[in-house]
């Protein structure tokens, strides 16, 4: 048995029997073009959701009175999924008791519905506060609930930092919007 014929190319070094899977649509989110920064409101993606009026194409999930679920537009596995309050707020010390009181119920749910729709072996959750923690959207507060798997993290995203997403996000917003 043989495998795909090598084609060696000028200046990369020696051939080498990987396949590549090419994935040219994530170069946007990585080079941060046309990325919203959300300081003001009026710019911030995250304000300009719930007012779309339309929740499957804004990936909504599901909402609250102070909070909303929202699927990732750049999952890191499918499920991963964001609370959000409606409110702009940056800071995890700001939120209100109401506010604080409903993230924790929504991601608790959130938790149970991913379960009940991909039995999820567990989950990392948490929050970047800041563009130096790592928050795309600084600005406005948003925690991460992403579901994970025994054996998710496969060669792709280590060798080929690609993430196989095997559902379309539309997809997984019914699945979960469904079970909620």
């Amino acid at each position: 048995m043989t495998g795909p014929e090598l084609v060696e190319q000028d200046g990369v070094g020696v051939p080498d029997a990987l396949q590549r899977l090419w994935t040219p649509h994530r170069m946007a989110y990585i080079r941060g073009q046309e990325k919203p920064d959300g300081d003001e409101p009026d710019g911030c993606p995250f304000c300009r959701l719930p007012g779309l009026g339309d929740d499957k194409r804004a990936l909504i999930i599901a909402r609250g009175e102070t909070v909303f679920a929202v699927l990732n537009l750049y999952p890191y596995n499918p499920g991963h999924l964001m609370v959000v309050p409606y409110r702009h707020v940056a800071d995890y010390p700001d939120l209100t008791a109401e506010e604080t009181r409903e993230l924790a119920e929504f991601t608790q749910h959130a938790m149970g519905v991913v379960r009940a729709v991909s039995a999820a072996h567990g989950f990392n959750i948490g929050m970047n506060q800041g563009v130096i923690a790592g928050a795309g959207i600084a600005a406005h507060l948003h925690q991460h609930l992403v579901p994970r798997w025994g054996g998710d993290a496969n060669f792709m995203p280590v060798i080929g930092h690609t993430k196989v997403l095997p559902q379309l996000l539309g997809e997984t917003r019914d699945l979960l919007a469904g079970a909620w």
